[in-house]
């Protein structure tokens, strides 16, 4: 996401300070209520901010939903390189993404899933960014998993990257079982199953 950010007019601290707010808020307000269901209104009163300083960093709706794909990805890539380099990566990781599903009661489903399944198939640039963060995701689990093979911890024969999407797949197919059945059961299987699995030797 590092273009979208250079391309953006420099701000001041303050400035920089106050868009990441709106950018905060209106992700909180998107996952909770849907694209459609967030107007520029809400995301004004929830970040406190006036219509013209609104309008001065985000022109229109789209340009804010496209930043909030932005925070959306860069905030899930964060967590799981952060998770994934430590010396439990695997066993970090699966309890973290089973801990954030029993958090939210499995309502809402994935931040940036979700967010595909609303703007895929009728906004072109919006599912481009979508999918750019799922490579970027992807590649933060099979950074994690190439330290976790060459010590040894994962079959010889089991490709990171390729483990890596399977466990991006199983956790948002997951998570969708878990949203509409209320809970977490399918989710927790589907990794503990896919998991136990691929680190059978």
């Amino acid at each position: 996401m590092a273009k979208e950010i250079s391309d953006r007019p420099r701000l001041t601290p303050k400035g920089e300070r106050a868009r990441a707010r709106i950018v905060e808020k209106a992700a909180a307000l998107i996952y909770e209520r849907g694209v459609a269901g967030t107007t520029l209104e809400d995301v004004k009163v929830a970040a406190e901010v006036s219509g013209s300083q609104l309008y001065h960093y985000f022109p229109d709706k789209n340009e804010l939903v496209q930043a909030v794909i932005e925070y959306q990805a860069d905030a899930i890539v964060n967590r799981n390189r952060h998770v994934l380099g430590r010396a439990n990566g695997i066993e970090a990781w699966r309890n973290m993404v089973i801990a954030a599903a029993k958090r939210t009661k499995a309502k809402g489903g994935c931040a940036l899933g979700s967010l595909g399944g609303q703007l895929a198939e009728c906004d072109p640039e919006a599912r481009a960014l979508i999918a750019a963060g799922f490579d970027q995701w992807a590649a933060a689990i099979g950074d994690g998993l190439r330290s976790v093979h060459a010590d040894g911890k994962l079959p010889p024969d089991i490709d990171p990257d390729d483990l890596a999407t399977t466990l991006l797949a199983t956790l948002e197919g997951g998570l969708l079982l878990a949203q509409v059945q209320r809970s977490t059961r399918p989710f927790e299987t589907a990794i503990n199953t896919l998991l136990a699995l691929a680190t059978r030797k």
